[in-house]
């Protein structure tokens, strides 16, 4: 056995150091290192060699890699099958299901139902799956079952933090599916270091990986976050995996949303809604039921935003409030949308519409709890503005679709003609466009009435005359 050793990590990227150091020379980051105490005692081979006891030369259903190089045009490529789940979000969020043999980490706040959303899938889906949890025991899990509904699948549950163990019984089991709950509570006995170290997660990621690309089984990791918001543990973590989710939402609303921040199958634009209910969590197909609020006036400060989230055309409603500074310097603030954006268009307004807004405190919100960086929402962001600041209220049955420019014009957006049906399939009569989008496409084609603008101060004249 070999002696233990210590080896200081950074926390940020991963990097190794025999001794400590202030700034990390791989990354530039201050004060990451962290101390690790390990001890190597077998192998990269003997290691995987553990958790496949019976291995003789790669045999277990798994892909083999080869150590000779071969020609791009000599491999041969075939369509891969994957896992399609009941639940049509997360398919939709991972680019149609699930790959085999990819490892998908999911990161997210503590209580926002991570473990729920998987533990979902895994009763669900009719295939034999192995949900591995570090953080709760087997009664806790079978409580949590009984609450979201009757499994259809074989889900076979294994509370163990040692990953040697877990790889030997998924070796065995042969599930088509493996959840490991948490990645920060794994450990592998060839270091010494406590569970949740940086050395300990990359290693247990490691572990996991070669075991997901040997056997073609796919892996999923809920991952812990820190108070940054980043997923705990180091950067290397998000760099080896082949996609990372992050589960958001606010604890005290019910709505959850599911995003694509990495993904090497599939686009990183797409978005999936959930809303968390006493038996589990609910899809929700149509975003729009939360995005739109309900109300039985016509207020000011109110327009609605035809958006792209990925391939999803969606209605938001924009709310702004203008009001007069009560101090020297007027307040401005912007819930789920980039404030300096909202600066620019302010510069807009008052330079090209002479709206002047620097007396004023700013507040604008997108419903839902909702964040969007889609500029096609540019032209309801104005109009709300302008609506709050005249107190003129837009009818409600009126929807925008515009990136507004520094020179005040109104520029097309991509998929203006998916915004345009869904605005049509919801039962609004008007949308505002930029004209200059319009090429190709048949008005007559869609029941709304569609209004084609080139410039901010054409908006200003069709609204608030």
């Amino acid at each position: 056995m070999a002696k233990p050793r210590t080896i200081f990590f950074c926390s940020n990227c991963g990097a190794s150091s025999p001794k400590w150091l202030g700034k990390c020379p791989h990354c530039g980051e201050w004060n990451t290192y962290q101390e690790e105490v390990i001890q190597k005692e077998t192998t990269a081979e003997e290691k995987r060699r553990s958790w496949f006891p019976a291995e003789a030369g790669g045999e277990g259903g798994g892909r083999t890699s080869s150590s000779k190089a071969v020609a791009l045009r000599q491999i041969q490529t075939g369509r891969t099958v994957r896992l399609a789940t009941p639940d049509q979000e997360l398919n939709r969020v991972l680019g149609g299901g699930i790959v085999p043999g990819s490892l998908v980490l999911m990161g997210g706040q503590p209580g926002i139902g991570k473990s729920t959303l998987l533990l979902q899938v895994a009763m669900h889906l009719p295939a034999k799956i192995l949900y591995v949890s570090g953080e709760e025991s087997e009664e806790q899990i079978k409580m949590r079952a009984d609450r979201i509904g009757i499994p259809k699948s074989d889900c076979f549950i294994l509370t163990e933090t040692n990953t040697t163990k877990i790889l030997q019984q998924a070796q065995e089991l042969q599930p088509q599916l493996m959840v490991v709950d948490s990645i920060q509570t794994m450990s592998t006995p060839h270091l010494d270091s406590a569970p949740g170290g940086i050395a300990q997660v990359r290693e247990c990621a490691g572990e996991l990986l070669r075991f997901a690309k040997e056997t073609n089984i796919p892996v999923f990791l809920i991952g812990h976050i820190n108070k940054e918001g980043d997923i705990a543990g180091p950067k290397l973590l998000e760099h080896i995996v082949d996609c990372v989710l992050q589960f958001e939402g606010d604890r005290h609303n019910t709505y959850r949303i599911l995003r694509t921040l990495k993904n090497r199958f599939g686009s990183t634009d797409e978005m999936g809604i959930y809303e968390m209910q006493a038996a589990g969590l609910r899809e929700v197909s149509n975003p729009s039921e939360l995005l739109l609020s309900q109300k039985d006036e016509e207020l000011s400060g109110c327009a609605v935003a035809a958006t792209m989230e990925g391939m999803r055309p969606m209605l938001i409603e924009t709310q702004a409030l203008v009001s007069k500074a009560v101090f020297g310097t007027p307040q401005r603030s912007a819930t789920g949308f980039d404030m300096r954006r909202l600066s620019m268009l302010l510069a807009v307004l008052e330079k090209r519409c002479g709206y002047f807004f620097s007396i004023n405190d700013v507040f604008l919100n997108l419903a839902g709890g909702i964040r969007v960086e889609d500029p096609g929402i540019d032209l309801a962001i104005v109009a709300s503005l302008i609506s709050s600041l005249q107190d003129v209220s837009i009818p409600s049955n009126i929807c925008f679709a515009g990136e507004v420019g520094l020179s005040g014009e109104i520029r097309a957006v991509q998929r203006v003609e998916q915004r345009i049906a869904e605005a049509d399939r919801l039962g609004f009569k008007e949308i505002y466009v930029s004209k200059y989008g319009m090429k190709g496409i048949d008005p007559k084609r869609y029941g709304i009435r569609i209004q084609t603008l080139g410039k901010v101060e054409e908006l200003k004249g069709a609204l608030f005359i």
